[in-house]
């Protein structure tokens, strides 16, 4: 991807805070870490609160910081979110208010320059951690796009006492998990400093290779793409293209089969009673999106082939009816659905009334499975 230059923010002053946290950090995992372990090595005991804390840490990025705060893709108990808010301190990414407010802001303005506060069109190096070592204008949190969280008591102690949490976490954690399996300094190696940097880095790939490297197969209007390989490293973030469509989806592995730990956690809070409203994108607007990429795949491969002009446009022709018909038919579908839910909402939906309805959302679900059967067959052909 080429860099982009924002006018005005290149010479910004330099966040001493962020630079000087990534900078310690970074070196004493590249030397203290390894040291320590050769001189002293590691016991069993720091290796599984290794895990442990690296686990709960990113999880609390993922399900509690991005799909519970920053999109309220679902509601959790107060100490479900008591414990996402403890261990996201951990993670030292800032304050709950902080973070999502920004990201709100990265999903409004994704790719502007100017107002995205970590666009991947200003480069790798900007979109994964440059954007935190300068204080540039687009980083600026903006608290007009977060009433609800101002009005969260839970967010609201934590903005106020970040500094006492984080001290309390990334110390007094650590010290007390050493102490438990009897070798201080190694949890303390471990779990503040190794896991810190790599936590780090894996959420930072997010904001920058998961909008430069993988596929896009619902959007293309802007530069997230899904990646599984970063899935695997990010507790499930990595299906990164369906989140900037469907970001109010509480699954950003929308698939059965992709890697997404943070919806399976998420799934299973919502089984014992932690989690509720769960929201999910409908499977025919996913269709939807997957087939007008498909669609617009098709329409370049078209014009790449070198066919006589009326062969091209006969089969342009049928393509466009073929997607056209499409979306006819998933508009006719909404319609009669948010009529059904209407009535009911209303209490006039009488028995017969709603077998009608569930009889003719079932036609015309049928008629969407067969023209994306037909779509994909063509797809296939045009591959």
């Amino acid at each position: 991807m080429e860099k982009q230059v924002s006018a005005g923010q290149e010479h910004a002053p330099v966040n001493w805070i962020t630079t000087v946290l990534f900078f310690t950090t970074g070196l004493a995992a590249l030397t203290l870490v390894p040291w320590y372990g050769v001189a002293h090595g590691y016991s069993l005991g720091a290796w599984i609160s290794f895990g442990l804390i690296m686990a709960a840490t990113g999880l609390s990025i993922t399900a509690g910081y991005h799909r519970l705060w920053a999109h309220r893709t679902y509601q959790a108990h107060w100490s479900v979110r008591v414990l996402l808010m403890l261990f996201g301190t951990m993670q030292l990414e800032n304050s709950i208010l902080i973070w999502a407010s920004q990201h709100r802001d990265h999903h409004r303005f994704v790719d502007d320059l100017d107002r995205d506060p970590y666009s991947a069109k200003r480069g790798f190096w900007f979109s994964h951690i440059g954007w935190m070592l300068r204080n540039y204008p687009s980083g600026e949190p903006d608290f007009s796009n977060a009433k609800d969280l101002q009005r969260d008591k839970i967010v609201m102690f934590q903005h106020r006492y970040y500094v006492p949490l984080v001290l309390l976490m990334n110390i007094g954690v650590p010290v007390f998990l050493g102490w438990l399996v009897g070798d201080l300094w190694g949890v303390f190696l471990l779990v503040s400093v190794a896991r810190l940097v790599l936590n780090h880095h894996f959420t930072f790939f997010i904001n920058s290779l998961a909008h430069i490297w993988g596929r896009q197969p619902y959007t293309d209007e802007n530069t997230a793409r899904d990646n599984p390989l970063l899935a695997v490293l990010t507790y499930g973030e990595g299906y990164h293209n369906f989140h900037h469509i469907f970001q109010n989806d509480y699954r950003n592995g929308v698939k059965w089969w992709q890697w997404d730990p943070t919806k399976w956690v998420i799934a299973a809070l919502s089984g014992v009673g932690l989690a509720s409203n769960l929201k999910r994108v409908p499977a025919l607007w996913i269709q939807r999106a997957e087939l007008g990429m498909q669609f617009k795949r098709m329409e370049r491969v078209l014009q790449r082939r070198g066919m006589a002009a009326e062969q091209l446009e006969l089969l342009k022709k049928r393509v466009t009816e073929e997607y056209a018909a499409f979306k006819k038919a998933l508009d006719e579908w909404t319609r009669v659905r948010d009529e059904w839910y209407a009535n009911r909402k209303a209490h006039l939906l009488q028995k017969w009334e709603e077998v009608s309805f569930r009889s003719r959302l079932r036609e015309i679900e049928y008629r969407l499975h067969m023209q994306r059967k037909r779509l994909q067959v063509m797809s296939r052909a045009f591959a």
